[in-house]
């Protein structure tokens, strides 16, 4: 087993499927242990298990959570639990992978749609992170990652309401990257390239757009779940302790074309 973030956890924040669960497998082979919230329903539970065996068997703890991350009783029962799991450990790493969004065109989306999107994919960020660092559960050099999209700054149909979620979510990051500095905590979003999941299938014209970003792409490729876990992995690393409130590009270099 290799101990390389012993005994350092990551708390991640949609961890089942897609970029979160690829994180906790990188993260879990190198050692780190692993608590995730996620949110499915029962007829996806028992494949999700299973990834979960897996994590396991790297030899590290796991935690899971079926629940709403907004549920704020939830969340202090989750943090308790975590503590009482972590000792002596800390959150090295807080992921954000909430894909949880409205994809209704214009003009049908309701300001409704808009709060409950933005409330998961962006303001969870929010009361996750500082909840935790009142509990003082950070690590001493902690990280705060989440994921956005080129919807942040970019026009897609469907996608208005988390193309809002995503420009508050890397508006959120900045200033947390700003006032959590002095507790030595660094804030992070990586941007990743189109992949093919089960959270981007869910969007109009989704096999379109993977078209167009294979071809858009030097390499031709779309970018998976492994790239991106790769950079997650990275940043978690003592050497990237220099790198705090940026929007890291993930995607082969589809954005410079």
């Amino acid at each position: 087993m290799v101990t390389e973030f012993a005994p350092y956890w990551a708390l991640i924040l949609g961890g089942s499927s897609g970029l979160g669960l690829a994180s906790a497998r990188k993260l879990a082979a190198n050692g780190m242990n692993i608590c995730i919230v996620h949110r499915n329903t029962r007829v996806e539970l028992a494949e999700i298990q299973q990834q979960f065996e897996e994590i396991r068997s790297q030899g590290v703890q796991l935690l899971t959570f079926n629940t709403d991350v907004l549920n704020t009783e939830k969340r202090a029962d989750i943090l308790q639990q975590l503590q009482e799991a972590m000792g002596t450990g800390r959150i090295r790493c807080l992921l954000h992978s909430i894909a949880r969004g409205n994809l209704k065109a214009l003009p049908d989306l309701e300001a409704d749609d808009f709060n409950t999107t933005i409330g998961h994919m962006a303001v969870s960020l929010y009361e996750w992170s500082a909840d935790i660092l009142h509990r003082q559960l950070f690590a001493t050099d902690a990280r705060i990652l989440s994921f956005t999209s080129d919807g942040s700054y970019k026009a897609m149909a469907h996608y208005a309401a988390v193309s809002a979620a995503k420009a508050a979510l890397e508006s959120i990051t900045r200033s947390i990257a700003l006032e959590f500095a002095p507790h030595g905590i660094r804030a992070n979003c990586i941007r990743a390239g189109v992949t093919d999941t089960a959270s981007l299938r869910k969007i109009p014209g989704s096999e379109a757009l993977l078209e167009y970003s294979r071809e858009r792409n030097p390499f031709r490729q779309l970018t998976t779940p492994e790239d991106v876990a790769n950079v997650v992995y990275l940043l978690c690393k003592d050497e990237a302790a220099w790198i705090n409130g940026a929007i890291i590009p993930v995607d082969g270099g589809t954005h410079i074309h």
